[in-house]
C-alpha cells in the first residue's frame, strides 16, 4: 500500500442557524472558508425575501419542498415569474435581480460563495414597497467569511 505524505481529516460540522429572518430560517450547514457555503433554507408560506441582486455572491439552490416563485428581471427592465416544484434548481449569478416567495412551505438547500452580507435590494426601482429585511450593503463592505 502507497504511504499518503499528509493525512486529512475529514470534517462533520454542526448546523446552526444564520440569524433571524422573517421570512423562516436559515440555516448554515457547511461553510469551507472562502469558497462555498452549503444552507437549508426554510421559507414559511406566503412569505418572500427581499427583491435584490447581490455584487459578489453567486448562488444556487435545489428545492426539496414546496412550491416557489421566483421573480427575476430577465435584462428587461421588467420583473418576470418562474414557479418551482420540488425537483426544480436556480442559479442567480452576481448581478441577477431575484426575489423567492413561497407559495406553500418550502425546503431549500442552497450552496452559495460565502459572501453572507451581500445584497441590495431594488423594490424601488420597480415601485415596490419594500417591507423590512435585511438593508443593502456596498460593494466594498461585502465580507467573504
Amino acid at each position: 500500500m502507497k504511504k499518503l505524505n499528509k493525512h486529512v481529516s475529514v470534517i462533520f460540522p454542526k448546523p446552526k442557524i444564520v440569524g433571524k429572518r422573517d421570512w423562516g430560517e436559515e440555516k448554515l450547514l457547511v461553510l469551507i472558508s472562502k469558497l462555498l457555503s452549503l444552507k437549508l433554507l426554510t421559507l414559511k408560506k406566503g412569505k418572500k425575501g427581499g427583491l435584490q441582486f447581490h455584487h459578489k455572491k453567486n448562488e444556487c439552490g435545489y428545492l426539496l419542498k414546496g412550491k416557489l416563485l421566483i421573480r427575476y428581471d430577465d435584462g428587461s427592465g421588467k420583473l418576470k415569474n418562474k414557479t418551482l416544484k420540488p425537483g426544480d434548481c436556480f442559479h442567480f449569478p452576481p448581478g441577477s435581480i431575484h426575489q423567492e416567495e413561497a407559495l406553500e412551505t418550502c425546503k431549500i438547500i442552497e450552496a452559495s460563495s460565502p459572501h453572507f452580507n451581500d445584497r441590495v435590494r431594488v423594490e424601488n426601482i420597480y415601485n415596490i414597497k419594500a417591507h423590512g429585511g435585511l438593508p443593502s450593503t456596498k460593494k466594498n463592505d461585502v465580507l467573504i467569511k
